[in-house]
């Protein structure tokens, strides 16, 4: 999988978590560019995006993540 597929999937992810299909990530989107996007919402997605994946993150990695583009690293050092 690229990165590039790993960032449709999780701005399809955002878009069903948030119920809101405008949105369009990009590497520095964070908690501040999204109006829900409080601390349930980031359990949401966590969840969301460790089944979509099918991987697990433990809470340090989650926690030190600043961006989607993080995140999006994250997952593909998991790959």
């Amino acid at each position: 999988m690229t990165r590039e597929e790993v960032m449709k999937k999780l701005n399809e992810i955002f878009c069903n978590v948030f119920d809101d299909e405008s949105i369009v990530l990009k590497d520095e989107t964070n908690a501040n560019d999204i109006e829900d996007w409080d601390s349930l919402e980031q359990i949401n997605l966590i969840v969301a995006i460790e089944n979509e994946f099918e991987m697990m993150f433990d809470m340090a990695e989650v926690s030190d993540l600043a961006n989607v583009g993080e995140m999006a690293d994250l997952i593909m050092s998991k790959l």
